[in-house]
């Protein structure tokens, strides 16, 4: 019998314990799922010789956007992604600033001191190596570049380079591009 009394009181513990943390299944509040974040504020502003426009996330979520997948590797071959995303095609924001040839390039560049150049043909999505899950090179399907800003459906957080990022897309989810062309926090793209 007094054996008993040690196994009654460590029962008699465990159940106090499941009370007191809410873990005997009874109905609790609700938990509400975590809200969506806000858009960060920030402005783009595209140059292109003489020609300077700046745009707010306003005026950018409200042009035609295109939306597929994004998938990177870091220099070490961390992959991150595959993500959905949708942006804005650079090659639509470049046009509103003015003519765009062979000959020009885009210089993207980020607050931070940041900055990749991208030739004409990478504008236009091509010019990329792109891996498979493996990391083994394949073959460039089309890819699109795009100034993102919402990722996996929600505004693109500062941690993941919000408001507006570089990003090399694809419409499958399984390219995966180089990502220190994935210029994290734009805010100026110039063409020269």
């Amino acid at each position: 019998m007094n054996r008993l009394i040690p196994v009654f009181c460590l029962c008699l513990c465990i159940l106090a314990g499941a009370c007191i943390c809410g873990c005997t299944g009874t109905d609790g509040p609700a938990v509400s799922p975590p809200a969506a974040p806000e858009p960060l504020p920030g402005n783009l502003t595209l140059v292109n010789g003489e020609t300077e426009v700046v745009f707010e996330w306003d005026d950018i979520t409200a042009m035609p956007a295109y939306e597929g997948y994004g998938y990177a590797v870091s220099t070490v071959g961390i992959k991150y992604g595959p993500y959905e995303v949708k942006g804005v095609p650079v090659t639509d924001l470049v046009a509103l600033v003015g003519d765009f040839g062979e000959e020009n390039r885009t210089w993207v560049s980020a607050p931070d001191g940041y900055l990749w150049v991208f030739d004409a043909d990478q504008v236009a999505g091509g010019g990329f190596i792109t891996f498979d899950a493996d990391l083994k090179e394949i073959p460039s399907p089309p890819l699109t570049v795009i100034i993102m800003y919402e990722q996996d459906g929600v505004p693109l957080t500062y941690e993941d380079g919000g408001p507006f990022r570089m990003v090399i897309a694809a419409d499958t989810p399984d390219v995966i591009t180089e990502g220190s062309s994935w210029v994290k926090w734009v805010d100026r793209i110039e063409v020269k």
